[in-house]
């Protein structure tokens, strides 16, 4: 017997104002970006309560709004659905030959300036009509990202990743240690890390890069001496450059030099440290858009080779 299927009791505007009020925190200001009364949108977000039975937000005056778990849930689904909408209505408006929509990318901020722009431009050039946006965080904060649906895909290091999120890789790379111009052990092609134990060490402070730092130096058998904690890339490779210390990081620049000007200089780890994997992922709960999954099946080829690892080998290539 064919199953006869029945509207719902719901509208995608009343979805789309409804996540207006999520994004804006109020109800005003949900109304002053779609251009309504405060109170139509008061309406829709209560007749999508009433609609699925459950309460939504709960609203306090002068605070705003705070959406409850199931309103939580409701914006993550409601945001999948709209931009299916909007795929949809761009096919049905003979748009369907080049792929439109939105694409939003997170990225580990210290992967972003080198894996954000072949990622972007590749992409478009291949989709000129998506409109991308992207935004840096850490791990934690991207994979919250992906999970509340704010952002489609993600740029992040195969660590500490939850259950909820698959992934793809993109390429591999490998730590090496960061020395000053005129370090002892500059001019040796490789280093054992037992060799700068005992000396001033500049730790990236960023989790996840933080603890698997550590779990190197644990693998090694060896404490470091860390005498300043920096929570980005450029101030560590600064610090280095001033000859504060030496550091140990996976994210390589192309050029050795500070924003000082003051060269660096990258070595290979001896100890047979093992790769790191460069991921792009998603969240299982939430289906890809049809711009998120062209941007996962175009990603890995902006990476072929990592230009990370073909710029260490002909570095060490160069210094045999």
């Amino acid at each position: 017997m064919k199953t006869v299927r029945q509207a719902p009791a719901w509208s995608l505007r009343q979805l789309l104002y409804f996540v207006t009020v999520a994004e804006t925190g109020t109800i005003t200001g949900a109304a002053e970006q779609l251009v309504i009364s405060p109170s139509a949108v008061a309406a829709a977000v209560e007749k999508l309560e009433h609609a699925f039975g459950v309460q939504l937000c709960v609203r306090r005056k002068a605070h705003g709004i705070t959406l409850t778990a199931a309103g939580q849930d409701l914006l993550r689904r409601s945001r999948a659905l709209l931009e299916e909408a909007e795929e949809l209505a761009e096919v049905g408006g003979g748009a369907g030959e080049s792929l439109g929509g939105n694409l939003t990318v997170g990225c580990y901020h210290t992967l972003g300036p080198t894996c954000l722009p072949p990622l972007l431009s590749a992409f478009a050039a291949d989709h000129p009509r998506v409109r991308t946006t992207f935004t840096e965080a850490d791990q934690d904060s991207l994979q919250d990202g992906l999970e509340r649906g704010e952002l489609d895909v993600a740029v992040l290091y195969d660590m500490q990743l939850r259950d909820g999120v698959a992934s793809l890789e993109l390429f591999r790379t490998r730590p090496h240690v960061l020395l000053p111009a005129g370090h002892p052990l500059a001019g040796d092609p490789e280093v054992r890390l037992r060799d700068l134990a005992a000396e001033p060490f500049v730790l990236l402070d960023s989790p996840p890069s933080s603890q698997d730092t550590f779990s190197v130096f644990r693998q090694v058998g060896i404490e470091p001496q860390v005498r300043f904690r920096a929570g980005g890339l450029e101030t560590v490779r600064a610090l280095v450059g001033r000859g504060l210390g030496w550091s140990l990081l996976v994210q390589r620049p192309w050029s050795d030099r500070t924003y000082e000007g003051r060269e660096v200089v990258v070595r290979e780890i001896a100890d047979g440290v093992p790769e790191v994997r460069v991921l792009l992922a998603w969240s299982r709960r939430t289906p890809l858009t049809r711009a998120a999954r062209a941007f996962a099946r175009a990603a890995p080829t902006a990476f072929t080779p990592s230009p990370i690892l073909s710029q260490q080998s002909t570095t060490t290539e160069e210094n045999r």
